[in-house]
């Protein structure tokens, strides 16, 4: 199912508006928006230079629409405000990509993206809920504290509960627009197994006089 769709968030229906997907990978999230919405203007970042560059090679690729470039997010300097206009962004995406951050540097992460979002504008987010299976999986020694794991490729997993999300977000000057649970089952054929996978999915709209601070 779509995680990100342009009802309800914010985008203007009727002409422009402007989508920043933060950890954009190859585009998963900007090229089908950009086939449901042409008008709307695309940012991108993500932290792997090779990632932009992929979005960049892609055949529907168009500078006049689409601007991508590295960024860490969590750190404040060089700023996001060095590539996109402060408090000009409608709609910014967060698809599976606080989990990958230390906890300690979420709330960071947040006020850096905040710099670029309209006053009235969205977040949406996709991560790893809480005792998903994948959590559940790892094996001792995967654990770098508490529902916090590294994959055996290095890269690392933070699982979430809603009280999370949603604390994190209104302290940042956030209110809640929806904050739930998805629950699906997930077949692998070749093990014939079914496995329970649990994914935060939330919005969140930024409150008028919060974009300053």
């Amino acid at each position: 199912e779509a995680v990100v769709s342009t009802q309800s968030t914010g985008i203007p229906q009727a002409g422009g508006g402007t989508v920043f997907e933060v950890g954009c990978g190859v585009g998963n999230t900007i090229y089908p928006l950009r086939e449901e919405c042409p008008a709307l203007f695309f940012y991108g970042c993500d932290l792997s230079p090779r990632a932009v560059d992929l979005v960049k090679s892609h055949t529907q690729y168009d500078s006049d629409k689409i601007y991508c470039f590295p960024s860490d997010i969590t750190c404040p300097d060089p700023p996001l405000t060095d590539h996109i206009t402060s408090g000009s962004v409608d709609l910014i995406t967060l698809i599976y990509v606080l989990s990958a951050i230390a906890p300690e540097k979420i709330a960071l992460a947040i006020q850096n993206i905040k710099q670029v979002l309209k006053p009235g504008g969205n977040v949406i987010l996709r991560d790893y809920g809480l005792y998903d299976h994948a959590m559940l999986r790892f094996k001792s020694g995967h654990k770098i504290q508490d529902n916090f794991y590294k994959r055996q490729d290095g890269t690392r997993a933070y699982y979430f509960t809603t009280e999370e999300i949603a604390a994190l977000f209104e302290e940042a000057g956030f209110e809640e627009v929806f904050n739930y649970y998805v629950q699906k089952e997930t077949s692998n054929k070749k093990e014939g197994i079914s496995v329970p996978r649990i994914f935060v999915q939330s919005q969140f709209r930024l409150l008028s006089q919060s974009n300053s601070s």
